[in-house]
């Protein structure tokens, strides 16, 4: 890698590390798309879709809102409870994100899960553009999942095995790469304190609304403990 211009660097060490992202991205990207088609609404309105909202998650609770009576203010009060967590993320790569002047707005745009898992816990190597490094990971991420999504549209009518369970995949991805953060000795106690403030928050809340309680709880205990973490 050493004769690599510092941003062909950074493609080369960006893309093996999205490896585990693209397998689940375009499984659950084709999922999405025959969903959609099923619905009725053909490749290009569910490619729009990940093309402009790139919500994941939301995305398959918007196939059952578009599909009943609209009601706009459950549908705003629906995306900010499911995509709360990305002020979260927001927070935790401030730094990670200073001074990239105007990639950042397309590395936020481009923020998911997978994506925050691999930019928060992934350093650049020291040949390659840290700037394209990130930008790189972030549209690679977001390109698996448009092109999952246009090939599950496109393929809806001819695919007749039963896709159930295909929803799976994101579950067990994010597993995936809480694993491998897990091997980083310096992560695991943020780990551990995420699996903990989970927990608490499923026993209060229940399964339904444990997602921004969690996230609260975890903010908390991280700014509470940042001094620990950090040395």
């Amino acid at each position: 890698m050493k004769n690599l211009t510092p941003r062909r660097a950074a493609l080369r060490a960006a893309f093996p590390a999205t490896i585990p992202v693209m397998t689940g991205f375009l499984c659950l990207g084709l999922a999405y798309g025959v969903l959609m088609q099923s619905k009725g609404y053909g490749p290009l309105w569910s490619t729009l879709m990940s093309a402009v909202a790139f919500g994941g998650s939301m995305q398959f609770v918007a196939i059952t809102l578009l599909t009943a009576a609209f009601d706009p203010v459950q549908a705003f009060l629906l995306s900010v409870m499911v995509n709360a967590r990305h002020i979260f993320y927001g927070l935790a790569l401030l730094d990670k994100y200073r001074g990239l002047g105007k990639l950042r707005a397309v590395l936020i745009y481009t923020l998911c899960d997978e994506t925050f898992s691999l930019v928060s816990s992934l350093d650049p190597p020291p040949e390659a553009d840290r700037k394209r490094y990130y930008l790189y990971i972030s549209l690679l991420d977001y390109a698996y999942w448009v092109i999952g999504t246009a090939a599950g549209g496109l393929l809806g009518n001819l695919i007749t095995f039963d896709t159930a369970g295909l929803d799976f995949a994101l579950t067990a991805l994010l597993v995936v790469l809480f694993l491998e953060q897990w091997k980083k000795r310096e992560n695991r106690t943020a780990g551990v304190i995420g699996v903990i403030c989970a927990a608490v928050s499923l026993a209060v809340f229940g399964a339904e609304n444990l997602v921004i309680p969690a996230m609260v709880l975890v903010l908390i205990a991280l700014l509470g403990g940042r001094r620990h973490l950090c040395t």
